[in-house]
């Protein structure tokens, strides 16, 4: 990622007057956006297609009370103690280094990674990449904070516990996911169909969770990749919010390299709960072919993501160049995928 222009930064700073969330409940996506658009050489284009996307955004909610390691699990899970929240871990970071932090809250924050439709560990996900492909300065550590700020206002545990036993490798368990029988859903009455949905949980304990790191990393990898596929074909059952069973457990592998080894073997399970919900909630219940990407070089398709304009395009097609760069030769499904998303979601959504 090139930064010497400072465009990261100063998209950072710009995106950090404004809230993490506008209309009640969407996510503020900019900040995962412009990582990815830098990321991936459109740094050009950043600035302006911020200053259209800006005007969506509300500003900062007013702050309610001070949150403190005595009082912290009473905030947890209250989108009113948003600010609370990014004050509290501004003040962390400050004081510690981030990757401790990292350490303590990731295990505290992971059982909550539904919450808002799990944006809040997306943006943990891009601002660790941002620090750990180019080091710290005082724009990527305040994005660290206000990315574990939305993700302990917005905490919030998925209706059923999961515990994955068997022995199914993540493309067959999320092959065999069942849908939810009440659609279109939200993600809140939709995560409440699940616990009665027949063959769900089921079917999720069915992923063989290794107890070695290095398998859960991946084992990540592959379930990145088998969303990612899966989006290609099934992504006309809601374009943009099945984007995140890919981008989720995309974000945790981000994180893995941050994280002390014996956290990624669960990182891998909740990771994968997200995404065998959000799949059981969002994909199509039959297969659709996606657009032909063998002209086009993965550049290209980030480049028409970005041409695009929508944010959910963007990072999907971020997280899909992540899944092409490690594919086999002439495997171009992940970018027909990224393709399908352009196509799929409506610019102005």
């Amino acid at each position: 990622m090139d930064t010497t222009s400072g465009t990261l930064d100063e998209a950072l700073s710009r995106l950090h007057t404004s809230g993490p969330e506008f209309r009640g409940y969407l996510s503020n996506h900019g900040p995962m956006a412009v990582e990815a658009m830098v990321r991936n050489g459109q740094a050009h284009t950043v600035h302006r297609w911020l200053d259209a996307y800006a005007d969506k955004l509300e500003d900062v909610p007013a702050a309610r009370s001070r949150i403190t390691d005595a009082n912290w699990q009473q905030a947890l899970g209250d989108p009113s103690r948003v600010t609370d929240w990014t004050r509290y871990f501004t003040g962390q970071v400050a004081e510690r280094p981030w990757r401790e932090l990292l350490a303590e809250w990731w295990p505290r924050l992971l059982p909550g990674i539904a919450g808002a439709a799990t944006h809040p560990v997306i943006r943990v996900g891009h601002a660790v990449r941002s620090l750990l492909t180019e080091g710290e300065d005082a724009a990527r550590l305040a994005e660290f904070a206000h990315a574990l700020g939305y993700w302990g206002a917005r905490h919030l545990p998925l209706p059923a516990a999961v515990h994955p036993t068997g022995s199914a490798t993540p493309a067959e368990a999320l092959s065999a996911l069942p849908r939810i029988a009440e659609r279109p859903a939200t993600p809140l009455n939709g995560y409440e169909q699940l616990p009665g949905t027949p063959g769900w949980l089921s079917t999720t304990e069915s992923l063989r969770l290794p107890d070695d790191p290095e398998a859960a990393r991946e084992g990540l990898t592959a379930l990145v990749r088998a969303a990612t596929l899966n989006y290609a074909d099934h992504g006309h059952g809601n374009g943009i919010m099945l984007v995140h069973a890919a981008t989720a457990p995309n974000a945790a592998l981000r994180t893995l390299p941050a994280l002390p080894r014996d956290l990624w073997v669960s990182s891998f399970a909740v990771a994968w709960a997200a995404a065998s919900a959000i799949t059981t909630l969002y994909a199509a219940d039959t297969p659709r072919p996606a657009p032909d990407a063998s002209a086009a070089t993965p550049e290209e398709v980030f480049e028409r993501a970005v041409a695009h304009g929508n944010e959910h395009a963007i990072k999907f097609a971020d997280t899909a160049l992540d899944v092409a760069a490690s594919s086999a030769d002439g495997d171009t499904r992940a970018l027909s995928a990224a393709l399908n998303a352009v196509e799929l979601i409506d610019p102005d959504d």
